[in-house]
């Protein structure tokens, strides 16, 4: 049975909490019970959400955990934190197998001085403050989750999910993970390697025409996708879908496919299993020379570079 201890510090923020539904379900059958969730605070007892919602909560006692997980607020600039919560992660930090936090959580665990020397990462928007603060941590604002030794930090409060998926599949292995995955009716397990930001979200339609474009996309990246093809989805002829593309999306339609290829590839290439050349057909490139000069109008670096970058960052998000 792995042990969890999750830290709500008050004002909580209770998205942060969705990553312990990960856990809750990894418990269901065939695989559970495997996890002993302990919802911890400084005082005990109610604690209140930034919502106004309280959740109880045991004092801290024995720090002693297999996972402490410490929880996000909500809050444009980071407070300092209590030196009772401070010693308590760092007790507890030792004590235990592994320490993580959701989103701003990180703050926490740099205070304690946990990070220092290695990477984490956060919600980008407190990517700035926490550089500023925190100097002695390499920060990375554009991942999902970062896995650093002993050490997890996740972006925003749905990637907690993602990084309790990677601690489920560490702990249980992958079939458990995409088990809790499909529980949770999630289309895609994001990984560690993955930006927070995602071409989809600057390409958001207004019709459901378009949606449906973007999803062929996705789907067919290896095929050519000329604007006829794309159009014949839209049911708009090839001028009509094009005017309507640009307009919904901002984007014309063939720099919209080659901004969702160069994505999948970055992806594929930063996880470092399929060669340059499988990557590049697997995207859609069609050969390796086009997307080497893809890569580099758009990263400034070609393929081969940014998988020799990966392969030096301590980030284990498979």
């Amino acid at each position: 049975m792995h042990r969890i201890g999750f830290i709500v510090p008050e004002r909580f923020q209770l998205m942060s909490l969705a990553a312990l539904t990960a856990f809750e379900l990894a418990n269901l059958p065939p695989t559970g019970p495997c996890y002993d969730i302990h919802l911890l605070s400084e005082h005990g007892g109610p604690v209140q959400s930034s919502a106004g919602m309280t959740l109880e909560t045991e004092k801290f006692g024995d720090p002693s955990f297999d996972t402490i997980i410490v929880g996000s607020i909500t809050e444009v600039k980071m407070p300092p934190f209590g030196p009772t919560l401070i010693a308590f992660v760092q007790e507890a930090a030792k004590a235990s197998r592994r320490t993580a936090s959701i989103c701003s959580g990180a703050f926490v665990l740099a205070e304690a001085g946990l990070l220092n020397g290695r990477r984490a990462t956060m919600h980008r928007a407190h990517a700035a403050e926490f550089r500023v603060r925190f100097p002695q941590v390499t920060t990375d604002e554009d991942r999902i989750f970062v896995n650093d030794g002993p050490y997890w930090t996740s972006a925003g409060m749905t990637a907690g999910i993602d990084l309790a998926l990677a601690l489920i599949d560490h702990d249980l292995g992958p079939d458990a993970a995409k088990m809790v995955a499909r529980l949770l009716v999630m289309n895609q397990r994001r990984l560690g390697g993955q930006k927070q930001h995602s071409a989809l979200l600057d390409m958001t339609p207004k019709s459901d025409r378009i949606e449906l474009v973007l999803a062929h996309i996705r789907r067919n990246l290896r095929d050519a996708l000329t604007v006829e093809e794309l159009a014949a989805v839209a049911n708009l002829s090839p001028r009509q879908f094009s005017r309507a593309f640009l307009a919904e999306t901002g984007l014309p339609p063939a720099k919209a496919v080659e901004q969702l290829r160069l994505e999948a590839a970055r992806f594929m290439i930063e996880q470092g299993r399929h060669t340059i050349n499988v990557v590049a057909e697997e995207s859609g490139f069609a050969d390796r020379e086009r997307m080497r000069r893809a890569f580099l109008r758009t990263f400034g670096v070609p393929a081969d570079v940014l998988r020799r970058n990966a392969r030096r960052e301590p980030v284990d998000g498979t």
